[in-house]
């Protein structure tokens, strides 16, 4: 741009002399950038990166919003412990006053925020693999006010001592996270599908909850893959091990449960290992069963008689609490905790049943909570309860709780091979991979008796079915 050029710039379009030059600086930077860029390997190379640059940014921001979440999630379940050794009876009207809030956000604000969040996630991948344009659907179940809305309706749900997890809702928030990402980009940037970015916040959003990036791939291919991930692997790969390094920049390099104890095992305790996981995982699909049943009960209440259910619901969660076993309450991650790490590794029937009427009550609130921890946590109690009846000590409890855990996650989501990965990454226990396997697979098979599809999968068809009928109004309170 010459002298002249520059004057008519300022005279024509009210231009200074300093924003020609700022204009003039954008554009040399841009240029040395394209030069640089074109260097970089071929034209299918180059591609592939910018392809995959908005998942890295994606990612990062996932990550960062899974720390925080994280944070929250434990500081307000410590609190409600705080509370309750202050005033254990404070609990009975805590609960229900809680749990009616965290219906109350959800229906105020984003009734697609409602439990766990990976049926809508499921549902959202199978929308947007359709011709037609569901823009409006998706935005249902994934949008800036779904994320904000599961946060805070879930962490209300902790506070009143709802059974229920963080793992479920960061993966509806990452999806949120991916989409909103994808839709900001500019159109002449190289594109690739919504349900590749969903599908890809999922996983991310698995791996930081977890901290199991291994796990984060495998389910993303195991329950929610319906596309050949070989078009977008590495943004996948890549958007997972970011979302994880940047939960990890500021958590550590931590493990969801630690190092638990399994040397010296003996090769008879594979007998018990098949046995906690038939029994969990028949007591996985039976509770997923019991969760959808109540759902068809409530479903058509009207309002007025959603919210009497929603006191009741907190209400029987105090009473449980206060007068069978305070372990009804929370995630279950200090159950896993005591039952992994110290001597007292047997758990009662009535801590196994209050770990699966724990879910089946909190899910049915219409508030938002994850169930993958909660179900980890039921599958501990049911190792611990079969350690107790064969009397297993130490290593031998510690693998059948293990077992547990994989098999009451597979017997609800039927994803033996994400379960054995998860409790895998979980507790960096390489050397009993094999029992985790059997134990997968072997609760698979006895889930099948019960029912022979997962939870999760009932619940996508309630979303899409939901959103074909174009109706806002829950179809089920999940």
């Amino acid at each position: 741009m010459n002298g002249t050029s520059i004057a008519a710039a300022v005279l024509n379009y009210g231009y200074s002399m300093k924003d020609i030059k700022k204009k003039r600086r954008t554009i040399k930077i841009r240029r040395t950038a394209k030069l640089i860029f074109d260097r970089i390997g071929t034209e299918s190379i180059r591609v592939n990166i910018l392809q995959a640059f908005p998942f890295w940014i994606a990612s990062l921001i996932t990550g960062l919003i899974a720390v925080g979440y994280s944070n929250l999630f434990f500081r307000t379940e410590k609190i409600l412990r705080e509370i309750m050794a202050w005033h254990d009876w404070s609990i009975f009207f805590m609960a229900p006053l809680c749990f009616f809030i965290a219906w109350l956000i959800i229906q105020l604000f984003a009734p697609n925020a409602r439990g766990s969040g990976i049926p809508q996630v499921m549902a959202a991948i199978a929308l947007s693999d359709k011709e037609q344009d569901n823009e409006k659907k998706l935005k249902k179940l994934l949008s800036f006010r779904i994320i904000l809305t599961k946060m805070a309706s879930s962490l209300m749900m902790v506070l009143g001592g709802g059974a229920i997890g963080r793992e479920g809702p960061t993966i509806q928030i990452a999806g949120s996270v991916f989409r909103l990402v994808n839709k900001w980009i500019p159109k002449s940037w190289p594109m690739l599908s919504d349900q590749s970015f969903i599908l890809t916040g999922a996983a991310a959003g698995l791996a930081a909850a977890f901290n199991t990036p291994l796990g984060g791939v495998v389910f993303a291919v195991e329950e929610l893959a319906s596309i050949h991930i070989k078009y977008f692997r590495t943004a996948l790969f890549s958007a997972v091990i970011i979302a994880g390094l940047t939960a990890q920049a500021f958590l550590g390099t931590y493990l969801y449960l630690g190092y638990p104890d399994v040397k010296g095992l003996q090769f008879s305790i594979f007998a018990g290992v098949a046995i906690t996981a038939l029994l969990s995982g028949m007591l996985g699909s039976i509770m997923s069963k019991a969760i959808l049943r109540l759902m068809k009960w409530t479903k058509s209440f009207p309002k007025r008689k959603a919210i009497v259910f929603v006191l009741v619901a907190g209400f029987i969660i105090a009473a449980l609490a206060y007068f069978f076993n305070d372990e009804v309450i929370g995630s279950g991650k200090d159950l896993m905790n005591r039952t992994l790490f110290t001597d007292q590794k047997t758990t009662s029937w009535h801590t196994v049943l209050m770990r699966i009427l724990g879910p089946v009550i909190s899910f049915n609130t219409g508030a938002a909570g994850g169930i993958f921890a909660p179900s980890l946590a039921a599958g501990a109690s049911v190792g611990g309860y079969v350690a107790g009846l064969f009397h297993f000590m130490g290593a031998n409890a510690n693998i059948l709780i293990l077992s547990g855990m994989v098999g009451f996650l597979t017997g609800v989501t039927r994803t033996p091979f994400t379960s054995a990965i998860l409790v895998l990454e979980m507790t960096d226990r390489h050397s009993v991979i094999f029992h985790l396997l059997l134990a997968a697979m072997l609760a698979n098979i006895a889930a099948l008796i019960i029912d022979k599809h997962s939870l999760y999968e009932q619940l996508k068809e309630n979303y899409l079915e939901e959103n074909a009928d174009g109706n806002n109004k829950p179809i089920e309170q999940q």
